[in-house]
């Protein structure tokens, strides 16, 4: 894989938008993020529309290089199966290694943006997703922000990944729980 520096963690404000007006919407949205509100408008057409024909495309060369275009680094090798989602909001954020193989209806978040009236109990932000190099994640499996999937992990279906899992582990659950380490194995 080519050489990549992972972003860093940054806050972002709790959800602000105005129900009534596509245009404050777009004005909000882009002031947060630092962009003209027409390339922030063109730049989240074309993600959803990517983000749309990767869900349902039944080609995996397909499926990774829209996820490539839509800002998601992916290395060589690399299995996206179909109904994967990949954060919509902050894909450059999610970085995926070589020989990974994501199996189907996984989802990738990297940001939780709650509304305002729940500071006092979570986070509104954006934290990386690393996914190691030979990192297998079975079927219906949720990645939450700010993980890191170590090499050669293995996570079970359905689990629920809300912390980071080491090199040559498998991990299992909701609440999720490292049940073996094979480095031994390998």
């Amino acid at each position: 894989m080519k050489p990549y520096t992972v972003r860093e963690a940054i806050e972002i404000p709790y959800f602000d938008h105005d129900d009534k007006s596509l245009k404050n919407t777009i004005k909000n949205s882009s002031s947060r993020r630092g962009m003209n509100p027409i390339h922030f408008a063109l730049r989240k057409i074309r993600n959803i529309i990517l983000n749309q024909w990767s869900y349902n495309c039944p080609l995996n060369g397909p499926r990774v290089r829209w996820n490539r275009r839509r800002g998601v680094t992916i290395g060589e090798h690399v299995y996206i199966g179909q109904h994967c989602t990949i954060d919509n909001a902050y894909p450059e954020y999610v970085y995926i290694e070589d020989n990974v193989s994501l199996a189907g209806n996984v989802t990738i978040l990297a940001h939780s943006n709650p509304y305002p009236h729940l500071r006092a109990v979570t986070e509104s932000g954006v934290s990386p997703v690393v996914i190691k190099e030979g990192a297998w994640v079975a079927d219906g499996v949720i990645i939450l922000r700010g993980v890191t999937i170590g090499r050669n992990a293995i996570i079970a279906a359905g689990t629920v990944v809300d912390k980071d899992v080491p090199d040559c582990s498998m991990a299992k659950g909701n609440p999720m729980k490292i049940v073996a380490n094979f480095t031994a194995l390998l």
